[in-house]
This record gives C-alpha cells, sequence and structure tokens, in this order.
C-alpha cells in the first residue's frame, strides 16, 4: 500500500481571484477549514483498514443523537456539523482530538477535490448529454429539441439500460483531480485551489492529496495539526 496522508473537510465559501507579482490573476476557489478534528481511528486489527474519522463544524448537541453524542464525548471533542472517513498509512495516524490545520497543504500541491455538484433538475438531452438535436427544416417541425430514436425494431425490441435521456440533471458526487494550491491561510483556516471545485457555496467538500502526482517533499507528515485541549491540559498537568 503506497503512503497515504489523510485528506481534510472544508466548506466551500466561494470563488474570487488573486493577482501575481507580474499583474497576473489566478481564478481561485476558496474553502475554509472549520474546527477539523480527529474523532476516532480505524485500524487494522480492529476494522480491517487503517483509517481517520474527522469532522467539522459545529452542531448543537440536542441535535446530535444518543450514540454520536457518546462517540464525541470518548473523543472529548464537540459535536461536529459533519463527518467522514479518510483512508490513511499506519504510520500517519493523527491522534484523537487534534485539529488539522491549513498547512496540511503547501503552497504548489495538487490536490482532489470530491463534492455534490449542483442539482439542476430534469433536463432534456440536448442539456443533459450535449445532443445536437433534430434538424430546423426538412420537415421536422416541434419536435427540434428532441431525443430522436432510443432503440431498434423488433429485434431485440427494448431500450438498452443506460441509454441517456432525458432525466434528473446533478446532484451527484463529483471528484475534481489535480487542482492546484495557491495559497494557504492558517489564521483563518483557508486554503485556495485554482479553479472550480463541485458544489454549492456553503456546500462540503473533502479535499485529499491528488492521487495521480507525487506528494511534494515539503508536505508534512502525518500532517499539520493542533493537538486536542484535552491533550494539551494532561500534558501541562504533568
Amino acid at each position: 500500500m503506497p503512503e497515504m496522508r489523510s485528506g481534510v473537510i472544508a466548506q466551500k465559501v466561494g470563488m474570487t481571484r488573486i493577482f501575481t507579482d507580474a499583474g497576473e490573476h489566478i481564478p481561485v476557489t476558496v474553502l475554509k477549514m472549520e474546527n477539523v478534528q480527529v474523532i476516532a481511528h480505524k485500524t487494522e486489527d480492529k476494522n480491517g483498514y487503517t483509517a481517520l474519522q474527522l469532522g467539522a463544524g459545529t452542531r448543537k448537541p440536542s441535535r446530535v443523537t444518543k450514540a454520536e453524542r457518546q462517540n464525541f464525548a470518548i473523543a472529548k471533542v464537540e459535536p461536529k456539523r459533519t463527518l467522514a472517513e479518510f483512508r490513511v498509512s499506519a504510520d500517519n495516524l493523527i491522534e484523537v482530538g487534534a485539529e488539522i490545520t491549513a498547512d496540511h497543504f503547501v503552497k504548489g500541491q495538487h490536490v482532489d477535490v470530491t463534492g455534490t455538484n449542483q442539482g439542476k433538475g430534469f433536463q432534456g438531452a440536448m442539456k443533459r448529454w450535449n445532443f445536437g438535436g433534430m434538424r430546423a427544416t426538412h420537415g421536422v417541425s416541434v419536435t427540434h429539441r428532441a431525443l430522436g430514436s432510443t432503440g431498434q425494431r423488433q429485434d431485440p425490441g427494448k431500450v438498452f439500460k443506460g441509454k441517456k435521456m432525458a432525466g434528473q440533471m446533478g446532484g451527484e458526487r463529483v471528484t475534481t483531480l489535480n487542482l492546484e494550491v495557491v495559497k494557504t491561510d492558517v489564521d483563518k483556516g483557508l486554503v485556495l485551489v485554482r479553479g472550480a471545485v463541485p458544489g454549492s457555496k456553503g456546500g462540503w467538500v473533502f479535499v485529499r492529496d491528488a492521487v495521480k502526482l507525487p506528494l511534494p517533499k515539503d508536505a508534512p507528515k502525518p500532517g499539520a495539526f493542533r493537538k486536542g485541549v484535552a491533550a494539551v491540559n494532561s500534558e501541562n498537568a504533568s
């Protein structure tokens, strides 16, 4: 298994642009990391795989189930808005309660961002699949944006599964690969990546190291994080 670091949970703030020293502008998406903490470990001996369970955001305890409250209490962290698991190498586990910071990613590295893209509702084949439509002349009337033929004659006498037709568009889980990290702000918890990422403003996305490109040598391992409050208090007491 290749070496794997944890990803992070971030919230899409929106898009803007930044300028280089040469005056060129770079379109970027702003991702905000809010209280991204390690909730639990998944180990090979107990679970059959190695992973970190992370939580992000905040939530009222009254809005959390009893079982979830117990898990947060064990980790000594406040209830989280959303949870996610990230597969990691055994030597890249981060202690429970630690808060992962924005400098987990370094400038110039590439990341893969996963999110749920914007729903477009029920759309026709031209918008959904980029079909060309029917002719605007030679007897074609009314049906210029129609789908056209969807199958054969009596043999096989059916429409094959997976045929591109009109239907619900968007609202799907999408991963955008190899986005460059342009800038990070640890104090504000911001990660700026070049280009667009899937999802609406305010939506949650998962950011991981790019799987198709090498990890920069200066990337922190197992990651960049602050120790949890409980761990810091215990160290100060000792």
